[in-house]
């Protein structure tokens, strides 16, 4: 047996004013989509933004249905919609926000396992990393300067 040791490096911010002023613009247009979640059950909202290389800036929020699995997270809203409406844009930066109707999200909230697949799946595409940084209502920020530090293993085409 041979033991493997997997590590990550991630950047900490320990309150939103210390963003550079562009992530800070990138951050407040993922709280503007967050605040426009629809999440009736879960009263969890997320919203995401993405900026593109040629400027563009792609935003989603979390999109729930009452036929649970139905629903649909803010990041993949996101950059789905970045993949359909600008095919052959790369996606640079990725800020991530969630809150909760029943609790104070202080903590940085990353995205879900589905979504970090999807992530991966085009900084494959496109051959680039994508900053992501992501944050509650308030508190720290993270910033990981691609996916894999956030899903080390990843499951990609060459093994199907």
């Amino acid at each position: 047996m041979k033991e493997v040791k997997i590590e990550t490096t991630l950047e900490v911010y320990e309150d939103f004013n210390e963003l550079p002023k562009a992530i800070q613009s990138l951050m407040n247009s993922a709280i503007a989509a967050r605040d426009n979640a629809y999440a009736p059950y879960s009263k969890f909202n997320v919203g995401a933004a993405i900026l593109l290389d040629n400027n563009e800036i792609v935003i989603g929020s979390n999109q729930e249905n009452a036929c649970f699995p139905s629903g649909l997270c803010a990041e993949r809203t996101a950059i789905f919609y970045a993949g359909a409406k600008y095919p052959n844009a790369k996606m640079l930066k990725m800020a991530i926000t969630a809150s909760s109707q029943s609790q104070v999200t202080d903590q940085p909230i990353p995205p879900c396992g589905a979504c970090r697949q999807s992530i991966a799946e085009y900084e494959i595409k496109q051959d680039s990393a994508i900053e992501i940084y992501f944050m509650g209502v308030k508190g720290k920020v993270v910033k990981s300067e691609s996916l894999a530090n956030l899903l080390p293993l990843l499951f990609e085409s060459s093994v199907l």
